[in-house]
């Protein structure tokens, strides 16, 4: 992001006002928006950047562009045309974002910055009487006859902003209260039952297998860069860096005596925690959050299991009324299979030799927050893996029943229960798109009543850095409660807005909810 700084160029000595002069004066930045120019003093400018690409806000006010990443700071980005009204337009090189402090730094995008200048007092009027189409309570004065034009309205951003984004006014006077205020509360989040597994499913060579989720660390992408590891098992792909860690690879398909295949951009990589070090399982593509029954869950015949190693998969369950099976990884079995083991010994040697005195391995997985990331338009939103009951797949037809809350796009049966089934993009106001094969069902306990949400795309399982989570700046009363945090990873240019499932549906809707 290229960043223009507004400066005042130095008089030479004879030009150099005196200090009655300088004491007569006032600074100003001028700016063009629609058919006005404006103009704001330039105490609170911190400054002045190329108009930045954003991430779209769900509940925000209609003003609010969305948020901009400046330099590893959360910037939230109001257009200054929508606020007053005026028609829409491309962005072009000329359009700029001011960013005033306002007990928050906001960028506010103008269609071009004039000029700074240095106003005389006698120049500076009140805007009483002014005839204009911009409301003057939110004016701060009028400049005469300065910088070629004969008025320029001088606007009073705190007013401006007090009216359009009253929750981020309230917070800049209480800067306190607010982060008290976003703590999330996850004390009514439902444990995990014990007569049921919750396990990550995924594709190898047509076939399904799942494991744990509480042995799923993350689910990354196929890194570009893989190093590959001298005398290990062919089914040891190599070592990848993922935050400082050395992970490696391994190619279940060939583990498990599936024909090979390269990896590309559909495949996945299954992080699991490994003593201090981690292993990553690359996958075909990762399915499902399933939650199931131990009565549909059988042990692995005997006879199936190896006798020369121990067995990786331990049993199978059986879904859709036996006709879809679902292989059971158990992941301690599989990481003290005598082929990782050596692998390991080979790849801590190598990182031994080659590592610097004092390096150590990143293994503070404490300072992580686990969470399952998904798609709506081009906006990435995540919420906390332990809050997510399953996901699975959408029907092609969903079950309209009489009475049912208008906001429910319908139910369906998941395993004999009733699941009331909610569009997410309408919930966050969002437009709606025809259902498609990506889109999923995220399945929630909200109030002890399990409801499934449509996404468009439920995208990977992602550790992120608590030092990189941050309240997410207020904007409305419901986006506070529902979107309160904002994981901000500027290393790989990504933000995530958190969602906390729990505020997804209010006390009244509940009711509605429960009859069904």
């Amino acid at each position: 992001m290229t960043t223009d700084i507004v400066t005042v160029p130095e008089r030479s000595d004879p030009d150099r006002p005196s200090s009655q002069e300088r004491i007569a004066t006032r600074q100003f930045v001028t700016f063009v928006a629609g058919d006005e120019v404006f103009a704001v003093e330039m105490a609170p400018v911190q400054e002045i950047i190329r108009s930045p690409d954003v991430v779209r806000v769900p509940l925000a006010p209609p003003t609010l562009d969305g948020l901009a990443n400046l330099r590893g700071k959360i910037l939230p980005i109001v257009s200054l045309r929508r606020i007053f009204g005026f028609p829409e337009r491309d962005k072009d090189d000329a359009t700029r974002a001011v960013v005033i402090n306002v007990g928050q730094p906001l960028g506010f995008v103008v269609d071009r910055v004039a000029s700074v200048l240095d106003v005389e007092a006698d120049k500076i009027e009140a805007p009483e009487g002014l005839q204009s189409t911009i409301d003057t309570q939110l004016l701060a004065g009028l400049l005469k006859n300065v910088g070629g034009y004969p008025v320029i309205m001088v606007l009073d951003f705190e007013k401006l902003v007090s009216r359009e984004f009253s929750q981020i006014a309230a917070s800049a006077r209480n800067d306190v209260r607010l982060h008290a205020g976003l703590e999330v509360q996850n004390d009514d989040v439902e444990a995990i039952r014990n007569d049921e597994l919750q396990l990550v499913s995924f594709r190898l060579s047509g076939q399904e297998y799942a494991i744990d989720i509480a042995d799923v660390q993350e689910i990354v992408q196929v890194p570009s860069g893989i190093v590959r590891l001298p005398h290990s098992a062919e089914h040891v792909i190599g070592v990848m860096a993922l935050r400082s860690r050395l992970l490696m690879l391994v190619d279940l398909r060939r583990m498990f005596g599936l024909p090979a295949q390269e990896l590309d951009d559909k495949c996945r990589i299954v992080v699991l925690a490994h003593g201090a070090s981690s292993i990553g399982l690359a996958v075909d593509s990762v399915s499902e959050v399933l939650r199931v029954p131990k009565g549909l869950v059988d042990p692995l015949p005997v006879a199936l299991a190896k006798s020369d190693d121990a067995p990786e998969i331990a049993c199978v369950c059986r879904l859709d009324e036996g006709r879809r099976l679902v292989s059971v990884i158990t992941s301690k079995n599989l990481l003290d299979h005598s082929a990782l083991k050596d692998a390991f010994n080979i790849m801590s040697e190598d990182h031994s030799d080659h590592a610097q005195p004092g390096e150590e391995i990143d293994t503070a997985i404490d300072d992580d927050e686990q969470m399952v990331i998904f798609r709506l338009d081009k906006e990435e939103f995540g919420v906390p893996i332990h809050s997510v009951q399953e996901i699975v797949r959408v029907p092609e037809a969903l079950v309209h029943v009489p009475g049912a809350p208008a906001f429910v796009e319908g139910v369906i049966n998941l395993r004999g229960s009733v699941l009331p089934v909610i569009d997410l993009r309408a919930r966050l106001g969002l437009p709606a798109i025809e259902r498609s094969d990506g889109q999923r069902i995220m399945v929630f306990v909200i109030a002890d009543v399990r409801t499934g949400f449509i996404v468009d795309q439920v995208a990977e399982v992602l550790r992120i850095a608590k030092d990189a989570i941050e309240p997410a700046p207020r904007f409305s009363t419901q986006q506070t409660a529902l979107l309160a945090r904002m994981a901000n990873m500027e290393k790989q240019g990504r933000m995530v807005q958190l969602l906390e499932p729990a505020q997804l549906i209010n006390a009244d809707e509940m009711a509605g909810l429960a009859s069904l």
